[in-house]
């Protein structure tokens, strides 16, 4: 009941806030498109960046966007939504919404919500209890809000009672729920307005009756059977990767030159990151080996820590054995000084030479132990002439296909959120707009589920 649904998920500050992942994951297993809006105190609890991960939209938390000041129009979020879900929702959130404290973009979208709304309260037993928060709980039921009642148990305070947010399943079976109610009656209005028309169009005339609510029971049956065939589309989608073993490689490597000095470059990791959370949703095992970047992942993800070209060649060589594919990411550095100091090089040498030598190459290695039911992946970034050295990369890596970015693109590639790529293979190319880089990686797995 929740395919093609549109849901505006609140999230306020609590520490139940890291329940947001499942409830996320949850919802869009279901088919549901999911708009996250947090307010900037829930930023302290769990990251936008593994939001917008999980949902594949850009987070949204403040009223414009700082870096290019795109306003984000709580009004037409309030149009879009088919319901909104705040959860967790605490204390002081529940007294804002109950007296229309606009003070941030979670409370002024409420504002301007026409679709149901939902809250699931999170907060410790007293406060729970507290007769203010149960009349503001009353006063936003009285306006037609629906409350999820908060769980029993042990609580952030060390205490144990009343106040935990529901558990992520059971906040989708209520919505699952409400929605499987409104169709109902929905179908049981329409039903009973055609059966009004059509006896004002036979009067007395009981067999044109009979013979017409034949036929809308037959137009019933056709409309469940296209849901059916919807559903199974979007199953066979979420799951084209399953029991497929994907091996990523993700983020920069720093090349020692010293104990505190490094050869590096300026990958933030997101595009990795995003590809290996997309092939976790779609079925894959995943193992991600990456370098030295400041994000997370899913549990779920076999991750594999490293900081150096020599470590990520040696664990990727290892795993791709057993892989069926490879996605190799990574912006590994190609080269590294000959010789690491084993001190911190003083200043005083004026002029100091570092010799460098070539690193191992990953991608052609890969390219070699290649076994014909393997796919390559490989990314090629460049400054100049582009395409022809990303088909020249193709050949010599024995890819499968290769993924181009550009520095000529603005912000794409290291450190934005979004990305521009052209996918070059044997059979010619795919150019593809600038999109989040969650985006993106739904494209890539696109084209490499179609040759697993």
């Amino acid at each position: 009941m929740l395919t093609g649904k549109n849901i505006v998920l609140g999230i306020t500050g609590s520490i139940a806030a890291y329940k947001a992942c499942s409830l996320i994951r949850e919802l869009v297993k279901c088919g549901a498109e999911v708009q996250v809006i947090i307010t900037p105190t829930g930023k302290e609890f769990i990251t936008p960046v593994t939001l917008s991960t999980l949902s594949h939209r850009p987070v949204i938390s403040e009223f414009f966007t700082q870096s290019d000041g795109t306003w984000h129009s709580h009004v037409d979020l309030g149009l879009w939504a088919d319901l909104m879900l705040i959860a967790p929702c605490t204390a002081g959130t529940i007294a804002k919404l109950a007296h229309g404290v606009a003070d941030n973009m979670l409370i002024t979208t409420y504002l301007s919500m026409k679709a149901p709304v939902f809250i699931a309260p999170a907060m410790d037993l007293d406060m729970f209890q507290h007769p203010t928060t149960q009349a503001n709980l009353q006063l936003l039921q009285s306006f037609g809000n629906h409350i999820i009642q908060p769980a029993s148990g042990f609580l952030a305070s060390g205490l144990e009672g009343k106040g935990r947010m529901e558990e992520p399943q059971r906040i989708v079976a209520t919505l699952k729920d409400f929605f499987f109610q409104a169709h109902e009656q929905e179908e049981v209005g329409a039903n009973q307005d055609q059966l009004y028309h059509k006896q004002e169009e036979v009067g007395a005339n009981q067999e044109q009756l009979y013979h017409k609510q034949e036929e809308v029971g037959a137009n019933q049956d056709q409309l469940y059977h296209k849901q059916e065939e919807v559903g199974a589309n979007h199953h066979q989608e979420a799951h084209d990767l399953a029991g497929k073993r994907v091996l990523i490689t993700a983020g920069p490597t720093y090349e020692k030159i010293d104990p505190v000095r490094f050869i590096g470059n300026y990958s933030s990791g997101k595009m990795g990151f995003a590809i290996a959370e997309e092939c976790l949703r779609r079925g894959a095992d995943v193992t991600l080996i990456a370098g030295p970047v400041a994000l997370s992942c899913s549990s779920a993800i076999h991750r594999i820590n490293v900081e150096s070209s020599d470590e990520m060649y040696a664990a990727a060589v290892s795993h791709f054995t057993t892989a069926d594919a490879a996605i190799l990411c990574a912006a590994v550095a190609d080269f590294q000084p000959l010789h690491v100091a084993e001190e911190k090089i003083k200043r005083h040498q004026d002029d100091l030479v570092i010799r460098l030598r070539p690193t191992h190459d990953i991608a052609a290695a890969l390219g070699e132990m290649k076994q014909p039911h393997q796919r390559l992946v490989a990314f090629a970034l460049e400054t100049h002439d582009e395409e022809q050295h990303a088909i020249d990369k193709l050949h010599r890596k024995h890819a499968d296909f290769i993924v181009l970015n550009s520095m000529c693109n603005p912000g794409t590639t290291f450190i934005s959120d979004d990305n521009q790529i052209t996918i070059i293979h044997q059979q010619g190319k795919k150019d593809y707009a600038k999109k989040p880089k969650v985006q993106v990686a739904h494209d890539i797995i696109d084209e490499l589920a179609l040759l697993l």
